[in-house]
C-alpha cells in the first residue's frame, strides 16, 4: 500500500524543535504490506460527490540511495497502474516536491481514496497490489510510513484530484493525555485555512484508524490547490500561518509535512 514553501499551519517551523530532516541510516525493511480485488472500469477525471463516505489512504516511502532508477519508475509506475481496480477512485504515486519533518524524511507519496473501509481492504488484499508490492516496492525501500483516515469535510464527498493540483499532506503525533476536545479544536483550526484561503479546493482530515505503520501519528490533513504557485502563496501568508499555529502550538510532539504534484496526463502525438 502504499500515498512548498512559505509554511501552513502545520509545517515544521510550527516550533523550533522542528529542524530541517536528517538524513535516515540505510534500514533493513521490518515492514509488511497487508493486501486490497477487481476489474478495470473508467475513473471519471472530474470531481464527483457521492453519498458515500470518502476513505484516504497515504502512503510515504523513503527509496533506498543509489536505487536504480528503472527500479523506482517500475515502482512508481506499477502503484498508478492499479487505479484499473475497481474499488480505487483515486490514486497518485509520484515523487514528493518538500518533505519537512524530523527525524522522517521520505521520498515518494502514495495517495489513494475509497468509498468505503470495506473497499480500503479489497483492494489491499488484491493480487495485482501484493506482486507490485512485492516485486516492485518492498525491495526498494528503507522506510515507510501509512495513514488512513474517513474525511470530515463540509464540501460532500469529492474522490478525484485534477491533474496539475499541488497538494499538502500534514500528520500530526500528539502529545499524551490529551481529550477529544483538543483534537476538535486541531480540526477547527484545520478548517480554518480553507475558509480564509478560497483558492483551496479541497481540504480533508480526519484520524489515523490504521495505527501500524503510522509511527505514532494520529491526526491527518490533506490539503487540494489548483497548482504549485497557488500552495506557495497561502504558505507565504506568515500572519496568518503563525496565528494558526499558535492555537495548537502546545498539543503537538511532531509533525511530518509533505508537498506534491499530482502529473498530467501524457500527451499523444499529432499526426
Amino acid at each position: 500500500m502504499l500515498c512548498l514553501k512559505a509554511r501552513t499551519l502545520f509545517s515544521p517551523t510550527f516550533s523550533n524543535t522542528f529542524s530541517p530532516p536528517k538524513r535516515l541510516p540505510h534500514l533493513k525493511p521490518s515492514f509488511s504490506f497487508k493486501p486490497y480485488t477487481q476489474s478495470p472500469p473508467s475513473k471519471p477525471t472530474t470531481n464527483i460527490k457521492m453519498s458515500s463516505e470518502t476513505i484516504e489512504h497515504v502512503v510515504l516511502f523513503k527509496v533506498k540511495d543509489n536505487t536504480d532508477p528503472s527500479k523506482v519508475n517500475a515502482m512508481v509506475n506499477g502503484l498508478n497502474a492499479l487505479i484499473s481496480l475497481e474499488q480505487i477512485v483515486h490514486i497518485t504515486a509520484v515523487p514528493v516536491l518538500r518533505t519537512r519533518s524530523q527525524p522522517l524524511t521520505f521520498t515518494h507519496v502514495l495517495h489513494s481514496r475509497y468509498k468505503s473501509k470495506d473497499d480500503l481492504a479489497a483492494y489491499s488484499a488484491h493480487p495485482s497490489h501484493v506482486s507490485v508490492v512485492k516485486e516492485n516496492v518492498l525491495p526498494i525501500i528503507d522506510d515507510i510510513m501509512a495513514v488512513d483516515w474517513v474525511s470530515s469535510s463540509d464540501e460532500g464527498h469529492v474522490y478525484s484530484v485534477p491533474s496539475g493540483s499541488a497538494v499538502k499532506l500534514t500528520f500530526l503525533k500528539l502529545k499524551e493525555n490529551l481529550g477529544e476536545d483538543v483534537k476538535s479544536e486541531i480540526f477547527r483550526a484545520i478548517k480554518g485555512i480553507k475558509d480564509s484561503f478560497p483558492q483551496i479546493s479541497q481540504i480533508s482530515y480526519g484520524e489515523n484508524f490504521s495505527p501500524a505503520r503510522a509511527k505514532g501519528y494520529t491526526l491527518a490533513s490533506l490539503a487540494v490547490y489548483p497548482g504549485v504557485s497557488d500552495l506557495e502563496a497561502v504558505d507565504s501568508n506568515h500572519e496568518f500561518v503563525n496565528s494558526q499555529k499558535d492555537k495548537v502550538r502546545d498539543y503537538l510532539e511532531s509533525v511530518v509535512v509533505v508537498d506534491y504534484e499530482v502529473p498530467s496526463p501524457p500527451q499523444s502525438a499529432s499526426l
